[in-house]
Order: C-alpha cells, then structure tokens, then sequence
C-alpha cells in the first residue's frame, strides 16, 4: 500500500490541515456553489486524501456547518473591530455612524479584484442542502448585524432627530441587504467599484435623514 494513500491525515498539524480544507471547500463553493462542490474536488485541492477529510469532517453537512460557524466568527469580529474603531475616531453618534460605513468603503476599495462574494448569500440560495443548525447560523449573523446597527441608530437618533419616521429595524437591515447584494453584483459584472459607490451612497442616505436640514 501506497504510503501516502492511508486513511489518515498527513499533516502534523491536525488545525492547519483542516483550515486548508475550510479554505479550498470555501472558494469552490463560492465558484460553484455547495451543490456542486463534492469532497473529490475539495480534497483534490486541498492536496489530502479522503481519509484526512473524514478524520475532520464526518459528511459534507458537517463541513458545511464549520463553514458557517467560521464565517459568521471572522464577520461578526470584522464588525465589532470596525464598530470599535469608528467609536475611537468619532464621539458623535452620526460621525461614527458615518466613519463605520466608510471604514468598509475604504476596505473594499482597497480590494484588488472583485469581492469573490459572500459565503452565506451562496448558502441561502442553497439552503434546502443544509440542516437547521446551518441555517441557524445564518439568521443569527444577521440579527447580529441588525442588533448592532439598529443600537448605533438609536444613539443617533437622539441626537439628531431623523426628518421622517424611520423603522430602525428596516434601516439596521439595509447595510446588512446593501452589501450582501451588491456581492451579486459585482461577482455578476466583475466591477470591483460597486461595493464602494453603493457605501458612499448608503453614507449620503445616512447624512439626509438625520441632517434635513443640512440636506435640504
């Protein structure tokens, strides 16, 4: 028997093997989707047998659901870090409000190809492949966002009252939508500058519903 064929993993590292096949399913997926990522072309590109993915995944479920976990952790501290770092820049509810926006705008400007899109945009199109804690997953990271924004615009509404009645569960959402969908977008029309104009846009929204009279 081929020694590099056991059914075991190869690598000494057991994380560092299974965040390289977290990496290569996540990237295959967001080319082809979950459906059509098998374990044969996840493990090919990760460079392991099938026996090394198994030892870290029991089934493709299981795998879609660390997937999940994972990418709601890294997005959910990328929005706590630029939530933190906008309070630090500003001390006025609406500034922070505004620097939080530019700080993603600055970021994906500072992209240099195309977003290769959103993990959980594709799971959702997929989601009748995927168990109830997957898709628990999934909701959750977005009330999260919603949670956070909507306590950002409750600061900022008592300060500068909003020129019209404003559902801030609605408005906390829009990010969140904005973003997800111009994902789509710019995978769909390969422009990169999409994700910016759309926060620059979602900034000037910002400005004139808190600041009428500035806007008008």
């Amino acid at each position: 028997m081929n020694a590099t064929k056991l059914d075991v993993p190869r690598s000494r590292d057991p994380e560092r093997t299974r965040e390289r096949i977290l990496d290569c399913a996540q990237a295959l997926i967001l080319d082809h989707g979950f459906g059509a990522t098998t374990v044969d072309a996840v493990t090919g590109r990760a460079g392991i047998t099938k026996g090394a993915f198994f030892h870290h995944f029991p089934s493709k479920s299981d795998l879609g659901r660390a997937l999940a976990h994972r990418y709601a952790e890294l997005d959910e501290e990328h929005l706590r870090e630029n939530m933190a770092r906008a309070a630090k820049l500003a001390t006025d509810p609406l500034q922070q409000l505004l620097v939080f926006v530019g700080l993603y705008e600055e970021q994906f400007a500072a992209l240099d190809q195309p977003f290769p899109g959103c993990l959980f945009a594709s799971f959702i199109y997929e989601n009748k492949l995927f168990d109830e804690d997957t898709l628990v997953v999934l909701r959750r990271n977005a009330l999260v966002w919603r949670a956070a924004l909507r306590a950002q615009l409750e600061a900022v509404a008592a300060v500068h009252p909003p020129g019209r009645p404003v559902d801030f569960d609605s408005l906390a959402d829009l990010f969140y939508a904005l973003t997800e969908g111009t994902f789509v977008m710019t995978k769909t029309l390969g422009d990169r500058s999409l994700l910016v104009r759309q926060c620059q846009l979602m900034r000037t929204l910002l400005e004139q519903l808190f600041t009428p009279a500035l806007a008008g």
